[in-house]
């Protein structure tokens, strides 16, 4: 083995290196995502008492995108249709959001906001931004970019599911 180097045991082979980073990834999403369920469920709770927190990301959603299919919701917070028909009937109940008959397709609805609805998630989330800012006020505006810019490269990711 004349001129041939052997691989040092204390520096991690690019596969060793590659399985520990998405062992770290994995790690660090899951603590993320158990925060986050907690978020959601103050979030939603704030909106209204009993209002379930899986409800509270459709009505981001809406925010967001405005008026949706149903089917459209359930892509995009990647659940059944079942269970968003569910939440949005808890919803109605609630009077944050109705259903409006989609005027090319009478047997479609369009699911939206409404107006109650509206300034019920405007305020929560203007008051999680203020969270944000308080979290994050040690952080450098391009570290925040930074994690911006990963975070969506890797909800972007995402559909391209494999489960």
């Amino acid at each position: 083995m004349t001129g041939m180097t052997k691989p040092s045991p204390d520096i991690p082979s690019p596969a060793e290196g590659f399985q520990a980073a998405i062992k770290a990834l994995e790690q660090h999403t899951s603590e993320l995502w158990r925060r986050e369920r907690s978020v959601s469920h103050e979030l939603a709770h704030r909106i209204h008492p009993g209002m379930e927190p899986a409800a509270y990301g459709i009505l981001a959603l809406l925010s967001q995108k405005g008026p949706l299919r149903m089917t459209a919701i359930a892509v995009s917070i990647g659940i059944g249709k079942p269970s968003v028909s569910r939440q949005i009937t808890a919803l109605v109940k609630l009077e944050l959001i109705e259903r409006r008959p989609d005027s090319t397709d009478r047997r479609a609805h369009f699911i939206t906001l409404t107006p109650a609805g509206k300034r019920k998630i405007l305020g929560v989330q203007k008051a999680r931004r203020q969270a944000f800012r308080a979290l994050m006020a040690d952080w450098n505006s391009p570290d925040i970019r930074e994690l911006s810019t990963l975070l969506s490269k890797l909800n972007e990711t995402y559909t391209n599911d494999p489960w």
